[in-house]
């Protein structure tokens, strides 16, 4: 099943297990486009890292892990160090809590350049993070597909997330359900992805 702008924000995206609810734009096309440019030259981006089944694997996907206090997080095998806020992230932060009606303490950003650049079946359910919390995901650059798979009946939902959009992931998803972004032959452009977490301690 594929929402192309399901932008209510009061209607779950998930039919059971989980809870999903996609904002659309909360910035305008200009913000976002300069908010896109900002983060692209400011942010201190570095390629990511995993070790699977015993090897390190270099994305060319970049990341960047920020936050109130030098948190340690860990997916993947491995770990990071948060750098402190940003003043331009502060203000991010604000604007998604106050859209969301909830708080974070730290942010993962992450830098697709292209289409050809994106993300495996996953679910954030790693210790470090508030057990059933929210993840607060804000999209700017180029519009992606962005999809849900039940871990048991496979079942799949997804969204196109546009630029400036925010999408909130709660409850018991990451329980149920895996997320991906999938790679796609039709996207030229760079997207940044914010997505604001609420870690423990």
């Amino acid at each position: 099943m594929l929402f192309d702008n399901p932008a209510n924000p009061e209607d779950n995206l998930l039919p059971f297990d989980g809870e999903v609810y996609y904002f659309g734009k909360i910035f305008t096309d200009q913000q976002a486009v300069e908010y896109a440019r900002s983060l692209f030259e400011n942010i201190e981006w570095k390629n990511d890292e995993a070790y699977i089944f015993g090897k390190h694997i270099v994305t060319k996907r970049k990341v960047a892990w920020y936050a109130d206090k030098p948190f340690n997080y860990t997916y993947s095998n491995a770990t990071k160090t948060a750098l402190l806020w940003t003043n331009e992230l502060k203000v991010l932060k604000k604007v998604v809590e106050n859209t969301a009606q909830n708080t974070y303490n730290s942010c993962l950003l992450n830098l697709y350049h292209a289409g050809d650049e994106g993300m495996a079946w996953h679910s954030d359910g790693e210790k470090e993070l508030v057990k059933h919390g929210s993840i607060a995901s804000v999209s700017f650059g180029a519009e992606r597909k962005f999809s849900f798979k039940h871990k048991k009946t496979n079942e799949t939902v997804s969204v196109l997330l546009e630029s400036g959009s925010l999408l909130i992931m709660a409850g018991a998803t990451q329980d149920h359900w895996l997320h991906r972004l999938p790679p796609t032959k039709k996207v030229h452009h760079p997207r940044i992805n914010l997505t604001f977490r609420q870690m423990m301690g």
